[in-house]
C-alpha cells in the first residue's frame, strides 16, 4: 500500500521537486501551495504524513499545526517541518507544539527519505499489538531503539550461572538490574505465610525479566529462581533506562504490556479460583507448550519437576500427579520419569471445565 504525503510550501521550485522526489520514491503526494490550502487537503484527504513549511503566506506552519491538532482524525499524523530557520527557539516552538521532525533547508533526497521512513516506522510501532511477556518486551526494545541497541546492551556482559533451585532475587528486595536469559528455565513465583506457592512467570532463551519493578519504581512483587541450570546476563538499571527512555513512544508500549500483563495475571487468578482440577492442570500444560515449545509442529516434551507444574495449576503435587496419571491413560500426554510429553495439545487446550 503506498503512503499518502501531503506536502505544504509556498516556494514553487521546492515544492515541486519536493513532489518528484516522492512520487519517485513510491509515494502519493498531495501538494498545497499554502497553510489553509493545505489544511483543508487534510481534513479532505486524511494522509499518513505531512511535511510543511514554516514561513508561509495565509497561514503558517505553526498555525498549520495548531489547526490539524485540533481535528481528532489528523492529531496522530507524523508532522515534519520544512524549515530553512535553524534557531533554537523555532526548534523548541514546533517541538513544544507536537511535531515530529525537522528537516532544515537545503536538505539532500537521503535526508528527506529517511526523516519519512523514521516517521512512518514509528507509527506502524504504535499501531501494532505486542504480547505482554518477554517477546513482547523484546520487540518493542527492538523496534523502538537504534539497530544494535538491544544486541549491544546483552553483548560483552558477564555471564553468571545459576544452578537449578538457585535463587536470582528475592520478593521485597530493591530492583538494581534487569536480567536476561542467555540460557535455561527461569521461573517466578509468590508464596504465603504457610509457605503455599504459586508460579506466576516463565522465562526462557532470550527472555527479559524483573524489569516490572524497575519501571514501577517498587520492590520484587516475587521472587525468582532457576528451574534448571541456566546462564543470566545481568544488566544496570541505568543501562535498560537509557535505552528505554530515549522514545517516548517506547515507554508508552511499555505500559500497555503492563497493562496487558495484569490482566493475563487476573485471567490466571480466576482459573485458579474458579476452573475443576483437570482445567487447571491441563491449562498449566499449554502454558508450558507455548512458551517452551518450537512452534513447527513437532512432538513437545520437557522434564519438569511435579512440584513446579502444581504451582503453576495452583493445586497440591499430590493432586497434579493423579490428573497427569488421568491424562496419561486418556493418552494426552505421556510420562517417561520426569519428563513430560504432551501428545494432544488441542484436547488439552480445549478441555471442558
Amino acid at each position: 500500500m503506498r503512503h499518502r504525503i501531503l506536502l505544504i510550501e509556498d516556494n514553487t521550485e521546492i515544492r515541486e521537486n519536493t513532489a518528484e522526489i516522492l512520487e519517485l520514491s513510491n509515494y502519493e503526494v498531495d501538494t498545497a501551495e499554502n497553510g489553509k490550502i493545505g489544511v483543508e487537503k487534510a481534513i479532505a484527504n486524511k494522509p499518513d504524513l505531512i511535511i510543511c513549511d514554516i514561513m508561509m503566506p495565509v497561514l503558517d506552519g505553526y498555525g498549520v499545526l495548531h489547526l490539524i491538532n485540533k481535528h481528532e482524525q489528523l492529531a496522530a499524523v507524523p508532522f515534519i517541518f520544512l524549515t530553512a530557520k535553524s534557531e533554537r527557539g523555532d526548534f523548541r516552538k514546533g517541538m513544544e507544539m507536537g511535531a515530529d521532525d525537522y528537516i532544515t533547508k537545503p536538505f539532500t533526497d537521503i535526508e528527506l527519505l529517511n526523516a519519512i521512513d523514521s516517521r512512518l516506522k514509528k507509527v506502524k510501532h504504535m499501531q501494532k499489538e505486542y504480547a505482554s511477556d518477554p517477546e513482547g518486551l523484546r520487540e518493542v526494545l527492538h523496534d523502538f531503539s537504534s539497530r544494535d541497541a538491544l544486541a549491544n546492551i546483552t553483548e560483552n556482559r558477564e555471564d553468571n550461572t545459576y544452578r537449578k533451585r538457585q535463587t536470582i532475587y528475592l520478593e521485597g528486595n530493591h530492583p538494581y538490574k534487569l536480567f536476561y536469559v542467555k540460557q535455561g528455565k527461569v521461573k517466578t513465583y509468590i508464596s504465603n505465610d504457610d509457605g503455599k506457592v504459586l508460579t506466576t512467570g516463565l522465562y526462557g532463551d532470550g527472555d527479559f525479566f524483573g524489569y516490572t519493578a524497575l519501571l514501577e519504581g517498587t520492590t520484587y512483587k516475587e521472587t525468582a529462581e532457576a528451574i534448571e541450570d541456566s546462564v543470566i546476563i545481568d544488566i544496570p538499571t541505568e543501562d535498560f533506562r537509557d535505552l528505554l527512555y530515549h522514545d517516548a513512544n517506547a515507554t508508552k508500549k511499555i505500559i500497555q504490556l503492563l497493562s496487558k500483563n495484569i490482566v493475563e495475571k487476573e485471567q490466571q487468578l480466576l482459573n485458579i479460583a474458579y476452573n475443576s482440577l483437570r482445567k487447571r492442570v491441563a491449562t498449566a500444560l499449554v502454558a508450558l507448550v507455548k512458551k517452551y515449545g518450537n512452534n513447527d509442529g513437532s512432538v513437545f516434551s520437557i522434564s519438569f519437576s511435579r512440584e513446579d507444574l502444581a504451582n503453576i495449576a495452583g493445586t497440591a503435587t499430590e493432586s497434579l500427579i493423579r490428573t497427569l496419571s488421568d491424562f496419561k491413560n486418556e493418552k494426552l500426554v505421556d510420562i517417561q520419569g520426569s519428563k513430560i510429553i504432551v501428545l494432544n495439545e488441542k484436547k488439552l487446550e480445549g478441555m471442558l471445565n
